[in-house]
């Protein structure tokens, strides 16, 4: 029988159940033992890096200095910003900027599409045999020196070339279109198209094998022609590896390359072919003022790193990913 006493005791209550634990990012103990096979490949990577790019980095230190190689980093005069003012005044850097500018702004509009198109026109090769034949073609250029492209293309269409030798024999005036600066914008980046449209067809080449065959197949089954397939599918599965490409092209706007330009300078005039890179040559090293070559490429450095910011912002405003994603 059940007592008064035994219906006043307070009834015992359990405790109220933990609220579950967010699955959150694992601590980086757990992560290290998960992933240290990972590290431990890409650990010789890391030492190149930092040995062969990030410990040079400090060397900038020099683009503050009058710096000489006799005397040292340690004991070279700290002028601040001399070589900087050095730099802007100079009449001779802002023609070499304008000349990197331009040469840089003609090639995203006539280069920068033509792997892509490439890519396409390949990719819609059905036999096998004929695309590899292609692809090997395309690639071939890519692993040839510059002195070779050169040469190659002065024995094309320089004043002793074959194009200059069938005009003389058909009783027309030779040109020499090797040594004509209005056209030498032409001339380089034919020659950039030339070697390595090719090599870049590869990246698009690979986008193009991750995009699901049946959104293609389901297109057609809805009537849709290849122009519309080519529009609705193929370019929006292309456009976030189009998007890095054109972010990782404006942040190396200002660097043109080097060899290609300074082995036809002398053909057609510094006007014509000096870019940032054959003027921080001339104008530092042989010259021997490295503390001024070295504020000309501190100046390309920083400008490179605000065009990938500047970039990478407005593709995260149309919804891309960009260089890093957002936090």
């Amino acid at each position: 029988m059940t007592t008064v006493d035994e219906v006043r005791a307070p009834v015992e209550q359990k405790p109220a159940p933990a609220p579950p634990r967010r699955a959150g990012r694992p601590n980086w103990r757990l992560r290290l033992r998960r992933d240290w096979p990972l590290l431990l490949m890409v650990t010789p990577v890391i030492v190149l890096l930092l040995v062969f790019h990030y410990l040079p980095t400090l060397g900038n230190v020099i683009a503050f200095q009058d710096y000489s190689p006799y005397v040292g980093i340690r004991d070279s005069e700290f002028i601040g910003l001399t070589n900087f003012s050095r730099l802007f005044s100079e009449a001779a850097f802002w023609k070499a900027l304008l000349n990197t500018l331009t040469i840089t702004a003609f090639q995203l509009v006539f280069f920068f599409p033509i792997p892509i198109l490439l890519a396409l026109l390949l990719n819609s090769v059905l036999s096998v045999r004929v695309r590899t034949f292609i692809q090997g073609v395309v690639y071939l250029p890519h692993f040839f020196s510059w002195v070779l492209v050169v040469s190659l293309f002065q024995q094309m269409i320089g004043g002793a070339g074959l194009l200059a030798q069938s005009l003389r024999g058909h009783g027309f005036q030779a040109v020499d279109l090797m040594t004509k600066p209005d056209s030498f914008i032409l001339l380089v980046t034919s020659q950039a198209v030339w070697k390595d449209a090719g090599w870049g067809m590869i990246v698009f080449l690979a986008a193009l094998s991750t995009i699901n065959p049946a959104l293609y197949e389901a297109a057609a089954a809805d009537g849709a022609n290849r122009w519309r397939r080519l529009w609705h599918i193929t370019l929006p599965g292309l456009r976030p590896v189009i998007v890095l490409l054109l972010i990782l092209r404006l942040g190396d706007s200002l660097t043109v390359g080097f060899e290609q330009f300074i082995l036809q300078r002398n053909a057609v005039g510094a006007d014509a072919a000096e870019v940032l890179d054959t003027y921080v040559y001339f104008e530092g090293l042989l010259a021997g003022d490295f503390g001024y070559g070295a504020a000309a490429g501190l100046f390309k450095g920083v400008v490179g790193l605000v065009l990938v910011l500047v970039a990478n912002k407005f593709a995260h405003l149309v919804g891309e990913q960009g260089v890093y994603s957002r936090s």
